[in-house]
């Protein structure tokens, strides 16, 4: 008789893995017992020696394929007298942690029952199992049992009570298990907004006395017709052109026919989302086929476990999308069906349907009922509810294929709270508070760096409750109470002032150092590396508005070795919102006697006027007018110059729609040049020269586009092996924003590689100021000893 005592740890709760150890052993002929426990999963195995024997060896080769083993210690221990095998209650641990899986789609064993007349959760919008369904968005607490969850309201029937003891069973303790008998339940409700009257039958509303029947032991078939009739309410409305706002795993969507203009162009106008592309939801890959040239790789991410937003090229002329879905963009936001409503949504509607957040403009998403009736009731025509509690607000998250892997554009749903392994082990507890746009925070214990879902742009009331929540939760879950709060030095962000409110000890990180030292951290580098940082904003070491930086770097420090040579930013954050202006402040910035080109005279006959004289002014007195080496902002001037954009919408707007342009068969690129040392400058006057000569020419703009574009990536090629042979490194780091365009990362990557270079970027979180957090995390851990 032989014996051995297994913990395990990682990703090893919510995710069937006590039942797959249960039933492992029984297999095996081996008693003993399995629980879960905030430190992770314990396990005592007993029998036979030769079936005890590479016991461990085959949890961690045969785990279900949610989980992730991080470590697995076995352990000999005396035998004991045991019969049988079993779950046995789970324990609570002190100060303790272990992971929490993310939320997982709807699995193809599911989607057969949801769709078999046969089945008792026949067309059951809820339907799960160990192998897929909510996780992180309904949890309370760890260990992950079902009284710790949103779930623990929800008395389980006899047959999915049986269901879960079952370890025959796929539900074998499958927490989040229900069925109509017992289990949550949809109603629809019209919009309280008076100027929105759908028609919603009493039936299908929370009123009517059958939504409110007792648990657990509902009539299964009026449960179904009533749940039928509610999902058939909401898909007539959807066709005839209303707007749904329809409650999900991690907050709400605002949902409309995709193919039906008249009803985006609405969607828009009330929720405030002019010109931004929206994402669409299909009901399988055929039909993603049919609107996308997908590649192998996007229709893996379309159709796995997580199902983010993925951004696809159009196929030109495919499809019957509305045209204000994404403008003239050549990507397009695919996703599919995550969750159950969503498959029996798309079935009934029968078209592609609109998925958007559901909130306005600038506000988190909604995810209560009661708030989202009362903050989308001028959006919504009609309320497609549930009475399952959101524990956590979750987007959607956002990917797009490189050709060298997966790069986030976003990243949330599915993803976090996964966290990301450090380079090195914390003696202390870390919090980083984020920047202020795309924001997220980051927690480290240990080697875990547990980096938030995407929070949003950090600048109203509603954006920083919704931090403070999430990060409550984080750190309750995690067990995580930091010693150090990093931030950015910026100080007027509301991450820094809530870190100043903090009472801990504190560490600024220069934003552009946090994006370089976030990317090495991700690689596993500690040593110096090259960072290339281009972005819209920053906060500099020096006061200005940096964006345009050259680093080289350690965790710990950074030399800011080159920038792009500043030029003013007349009217700050308004010069930001209209290219146009920029775009005068660039080229007097760089030499005033550009804005008298002939290829200037275009944009200046645009301007407003009065305007151009009033930036002048600003400009030469230097009133409000901030100087800037950022890159971002030379792609703004760029568009207005070339006619493209003059006012953006929405951020990034105008380098968007740039890069959309290019015309793939124009030849030649412009050139930066350098200059100076210590820092040496990036002089963009000879590109702005060679732009204008090509418009007053009559060059087109997509000419102009595609030789812009060239130049930015030579440019960062030479960055790179410039500054990489001074340093003695290979690696170099790429970072900001400005990598979200896909010509310039995709034609930078080349270069360096063809230098003999090792390019870097994020894999696992994303380019722009997502992963800031994380970076500023690393830098702090670097520089713990001097606070």
């Amino acid at each position: 008789m032989r014996a051995l005592s297994l913990h395990i740890t990682g990703v090893v709760q919510g995710v069937g893995f006590r039942p797959f150890v249960y039933t492992l052993a029984r297999e095996r002929g081996l008693a003993g017992w399995v629980r879960n426990s905030s430190e992770g999963v314990f396990a005592l195995v007993q029998g036979d020696p030769d079936a005890v024997h590479g016991f461990a060896d085959a949890v961690r080769a045969l785990a279900p394929p949610m989980a992730v083993i991080e470590s697995i210690v076995a352990e000999e221990v005396e035998p004991a007298p045991l019969t049988g095998f079993e779950i046995v209650a789970s324990e609570e641990v002190a100060g303790a942690m272990t992971l929490v899986s993310p939320d997982i789609a709807t699995c193809p064993a599911c989607v057969a029952e949801l769709t078999d007349p046969a089945d008792r959760r026949f067309r059951y919008p809820f339907i799960n199992c160990t192998n897929c369904g909510p996780r992180f968005t309904i949890i309370d607490d760890v260990p992950y049992d079902r009284p710790s969850t949103a779930m623990a309201a929800f008395e389980m029937c006899p047959s999915c009570a049986a269901e879960y003891a079952s370890p025959a069973d796929r539900r074998f303790h499958a927490q989040p298990d229900a069925c109509f008998a017992c289990g949550p339940r949809l109603y629809l409700e019209p919009s309280p907004d008076p100027a929105r009257p759908a028609r919603v039958p009493a039936r299908v509303r929370w009123d009517e006395p059958a939504a409110r029947a007792p648990r657990p032991d509902r009539d299964v078939e009026a449960e179904r017709s009533r749940s039928d009739a509610v999902i058939e309410t909401a898909c007539e409305l959807l066709r005839s052109g209303a707007v749904l706002a329809i409650k999900g795993l991690g907050g709400f969507h605002l949902a409309c026919d995709a193919t039906d203009e008249a009803a985006v162009s609405r969607l828009r106008e009330r929720k405030h989302r002019w010109g931004k592309p929206l994402a669409v939801m299909v009901p399988d890959l055929a039909s993603a086929r049919e609107l996308c040239d997908l590649s192998a790789e996007e229709e893996e991410s379309l159709a796995g476990t997580v199902r983010p937003i993925v951004l696809a090229r159009r196929t030109p002329g495919a499809g019957a999308l509305a045209p204000s879905v994404a403008g003239g963009l050549p990507e397009l936001g695919l996703m599919l069906p995550y969750t159950p409503l969503h498959h029996l949504l798309l079935a009934g509607a029968g078209r592609p349907l609109v998925m958007t957040s559901g909130n306005l403009s600038d506000e988190p998403i909604a995810t209560e009922n009661a708030e989202a009736m009362a903050r989308l009731a001028s959006i919504a025509d009609a309320f497609l509810l549930h009475d399952r509690p959101i524990r956590s607000r979750y987007d959607d998250s956002v990917v797009r294929q490189a050709s060298f892997g997966p790069a986030p554009v976003r990243r949330a749903r599915g993803y976090a709270p996964h966290p990301v392994t450090l380079p090195f082990s914390s003696d202390i507890h870390l919090l980083a508070v984020g920047p202020e746009q795309k924001n997220t925070f980051t927690l480290v214990r240990g080697s875990h760096a547990f980096v938030s879902q995407h929070i949003g742009d950090l600048e109203n009331a509603q954006t920083l409750e919704h931090f403070e929540d999430t990060l409550e939760l984080y750190r309750r879950l995690f067990r995580v109470r930091p010693a150090l709060v990093a931030h950015d030095l910026h100080p007027e962000y509301l991450s820094t002032k809530y870190a100043q409110t903090l009472g801990l000890p504190m560490v600024g990180v220069q934003h552009h150092h946090a994006h370089i030292a976030g990317v090495a951290a991700e690689h596993g580098i500690t040593e110096p590396v090259v960072g290339i940082a281009f972005d819209g904003t920053g906060f500099g070491s020096d006061g200005h508005i940096w964006g345009g930086e050259v680093l080289v770097a350690t965790l710990e420090r950074f030399d800011r070795v080159a920038h792009l040579a500043e030029v003013p930013l007349p009217g700050g954050a308004a010069a930001i919102r209209r290219p146009a202006r920029m775009a005068v402040g660039t080229l007097l910035g760089a030499d005033p006697a550009l804005l008298e080109h002939p290829g200037a005279a275009p944009l200046l006959g645009r301007l407003a006027e009065g305007e151009e004289a009033l930036l002048r002014r600003m400009v030469e007195r230097g009133v409000n007018s901030p100087p800037t080496s950022s890159m971002g902002r030379l792609f703004d001037a760029v568009a207005a110059l070339s006619g493209v954009r003059d006012d953006a919408l929405y951020e990034g707007q105008a380098a968007i729609e740039l890069e959309a342009i290019q015309d793939p068969a124009a030849s030649g690129a412009y050139e930066f040049t350098l200059r100076g040392e210590a820092p040496t400058l990036v002089d963009q006057r000879p590109v702005l020269e060679a732009v204008l000569a090509d418009l007053a020419s009559g060059v087109p703009p997509g000419v102009v586009a595609a030789r812009f574009h060239r130049a930015v990536a030579a440019c960062i090629v030479v960055l790179g092996k410039t500054f990489a042979a001074r340093a003695g490194t290979r690696h170099v780091a790429l970072a900001g924003g400005v990598f979200l365009n896909r010509s310039v990362l995709e034609a930078s990557w080349r270069g360096l590689t063809d230098a003999g270079l090792v390019p870097l970027t994020h894999r696992l979180l994303p380019v722009s100021d997502g992963s800031v957090s994380f970076g500023q995390a690393v830098v702090a851990w670097a520089r713990r000893h001097e606070v």
